[in-house]
C-alpha cells in the first residue's frame, strides 16, 4: 500500500515536469493587464521630475536673463504641476477600468487624458489672470505630447519585468533539474524506500512541489506566504541530505505573510545559504528565516552562519536577479540589502504591505 502511495507521488513529479498537451492548453488567455501604471511613489516621483525638467527648459525660451527665467519657471510650474498630478491620479484611479481596454485603447486613454489635464493646468491659469489670452490648443498638444513620453516609459518598464520573471523561472528551473541535485534527491528516495517509506513519500511529495511552482504560469506578484511554503519544501529535501549539518531556524509573523513578492524570489537566497554555509562546511551551518511586520513593511531576512569562513565566492548572479525583480516590482519601496558580518551572511528585503 505505502509503495503505491509512493509510486503516485512519482507519477505527480513527472506529471508536473511534462509539458500539457495542447488539448489541455488554453487556446487563448487575455488577463486584464495595464501596460502602464502610475500607481507607484517613484512613478510619481520620476514624472513629476521630467515634467518640471521640461518646465525649465521651456522658460529659457524668450527669457530675458535670470529673473526672466525664474518668473516663467515659476507660471510653468504653476500650470504643469497641478496637470501632471491629476494625470498621475486619474489614471491610477481608473486602473482597473484602463486594464480591460485592448492596448491601442489605453495609449489613447492615457494621451487624452494627458491632453485634458493639460487643459486644466492653462485653465487654473487663466482663471487666476496669470496668462490672456489662454493658450488652450497649445496646451492641450504638449499635455498630450508629455503624456505620450509619460505612457511610453511605463510601457517599457513594464515589459522589461517580463524578461526578468522569465529569466528567473528559467534559472529556477535549472537549478531544481541540475544531475547533481535531482540524482541525490532520487538516490535518496530510493534508499529510503524500504527502510523509512514515509520519508520517500515525504521526500517525492517536495521534489514534486519544487517542479510545479518552477513551471506554474507566470504571475506578477505571489504572497509571501506562498515563497515560504516552496522554501519549506526545498529546505526539506536538503534537510534529508545533509541531516545534521543543515540547522534550520524559523521566525515568522503572520502578519507579513501577505506582502507581494516577485515569484520564485525567496527560494534562491535559501538555496545560497545551503549551498555556500552549509555544503562547504564538515560542521554545517544555520540557515534561519525570519519575517516581521514593521508598521507597512514586512521585513524579510534569510541568514546562514559560515562557520568555515566565506568559503568560494560566487557570482552575485541570484542576489543581482532577486535585487532587479525587486526594484521592477516595488519601486522605490522595496529594499534589498546584503553583507557578510561576523562569519554571518545574511540578505535582507522590506516590501510594502
Amino acid at each position: 500500500m505505502r509503495d503505491s502511495r509512493i509510486l503516485s507521488t512519482f507519477q505527480d513529479l513527472t506529471t508536473a515536469t511534462g509539458a500539457l498537451p495542447l488539448s489541455q492548453m488554453p487556446e487563448h488567455r487575455r488577463a486584464e493587464e495595464l501596460i502602464f501604471d502610475t500607481c507607484q511613489v517613484g512613478v510619481v516621483l520620476r514624472a513629476v521630475m521630467f515634467v518640471q525638467a521640461v518646465a525649465w527648459v521651456a522658460a529659457l525660451y524668450g527669457a530675458q536673463g535670470w529673473w526672466g527665467w525664474m518668473t516663467q519657471v515659476a507660471l510653468y510650474t504653476a500650470a504643469t504641476l497641478p496637470a501632471v498630478l491629476i494625470w498621475l491620479l486619474v489614471v491610477c484611479a481608473l486602473k482597473r477600468q484602463l486594464a480591460r481596454l485592448p492596448k491601442p485603447a489605453q495609449w489613447t486613454s492615457g494621451i487624452l487624458l494627458g491632453a485634458a489635464s493639460a487643459v486644466y493646468g492653462c485653465g487654473l491659469l487663466a482663471w487666476t489672470g496669470l496668462v490672456d489670452p489662454a493658450p488652450w490648443l497649445a496646451s492641450a498638444a504638449s499635455g498630450a505630447l508629455v503624456a505620450a513620453v509619460l505612457v511610453a516609459a511605463l510601457v517599457w518598464r513594464a515589459r522589461a519585468r517580463a524578461p526578468a520573471g522569465t529569466t528567473a523561472r528559467l534559472a529556477e528551473l535549472q537549478a531544481r533539474i541540475r544531475p547533481h541535485f535531482l540524482f541525490n534527491t532520487l538516490n535518496s528516495a530510493i534508499a529510503l524506500v524500504r527502510a523509512e517509506p514515509a520519508k520517500a513519500e515525504a521526500l517525492l511529495e517536495d521534489l514534486s512541489e519544487l517542479f510545479r511552482h518552477a513551471l506554474a504560469d507566470a504571475q506578477e506578484a505571489v504572497p509571501l506566504r506562498q515563497e515560504l511554503e516552496l522554501a519549506e519544501h526545498y529546505l526539506a529535501i536538503e534537510q534529508i541530505r545533509f541531516g545534521d549539518r543543515l540547522r534550520l531556524e524559523w521566525s515568522l509573523d503572520e502578519k507579513a505573510s501577505g506582502a507581494l513578492l516577485p515569484p520564485l524570489i525567496l527560494q534562491p537566497l535559501v538555496e545560497n545559504a545551503v549551498k555556500h554555509g552549509v555544503e562547504p562546511s564538515p560542521t554545517g551551518a544555520t540557515v534561519r528565516i525570519s519575517t516581521k511586520r514593521r508598521g507597512s513593511t514586512a521585513i524579510i531576512k534569510v541568514t546562514n552562519t559560515v562557520p568555515s569562513g566565506s568559503g568560494s565566492r560566487g557570482h552575485g548572479l541570484a542576489l543581482d536577479n532577486v535585487r532587479q525583480r525587486l526594484t521592477l516590482l516595488h519601486d522605490v519601496e522595496g529594499r534589498f540589502q546584503s553583507a557578510l558580518v561576523d562569519g554571518v551572511f545574511q540578505v535582507r528585503l522590506e516590501i510594502p504591505i
